[in-house]
């Protein structure tokens, strides 16, 4: 009779090993991290996600577009409405106008980062490797599927364009990150705060991943 192998020997199988991964407990440290983590989805609510920012000689001072995960907002002054002046100009070349009733995220984006923050403290409380996991994976699916669902949004705002605007322009593209000269706008577009919370929450949680990992 041959002698059985010790736990994490080569020859122990991968179901074994993988279910002693996600049975594993979380440490204090991971527990930390990762309440920290559910800390900074509060801010990710409240600030805006998306930035965009219009400059010409008509609009020295540029025209502001922030994107929030409830609602979009234009300028940086209250007496000033530079939404209202971006559809205007959106209304020239035939790009249909930016409207929050066309935004489907605004209804269930600020209910997904709530459920969020929800399932990463009742990891924290559970404790167990397989919910954190979980987590993870459900997070990076969520990242890949909004920036997918920005870009498509992108694409179709710069490509369905009215063949009667007054002023003809060629379909593109707009930038989702970087400077871009649209007709004799230059444009600039960046992730805002809101985004940079929210991918700093994910690399949290996979750091609370590799602190609990089984040795």
């Amino acid at each position: 009779m041959e002698p059985a192998l010790p736990v994490g020997s080569t020859g122990e199988g991968f179901l074994a090993r993988a279910t002693r991964f996600f049975d594993a407990p979380l440490t204090m440290r991971s527990r930390f991290v990762a309440l920290v983590a559910a800390l900074l989805l509060i801010p990710a609510m409240l600030l805006p996600l998306y930035e965009m920012t219009l400059y010409s000689n008509q609009f020295p001072d540029g025209l502001y577009l922030s994107i929030y995960a409830y609602t979009l907002a234009g300028g940086h002054t209250t007496n000033r409405d530079d939404l209202r002046e971006i559809n205007t100009l959106n209304h020239y070349i035939g790009m249909q106008p930016l409207l929050e009733s066309d935004f489907s995220e605004f209804r269930w984006l600020p209910l997904a980062l709530g459920t969020f923050l929800i399932l990463i403290l009742r990891a924290i409380v559970i404790g167990k490797m397989s919910k954190l996991v979980d987590l993870v994976v459900m997070f990076g699916y969520f990242g890949a599927f909004s920036l997918w669902s920005f870009y498509h949004r992108l694409y179709q705002y710069g490509h369905n364009l009215d063949p009667s605007a007054p002023v003809k322009v060629a379909p593109f593209m707009p930038p989702i990150f970087g400077s871009q000269q649209m007709a004799n706008f230059t444009v600039y577009n960046y992730p805002g705060a809101g985004s940079y919370f929210l991918f700093a929450a994910i690399l949290l949680l996979v750091g609370a991943v590799f602190l609990s990992r089984p040795k």
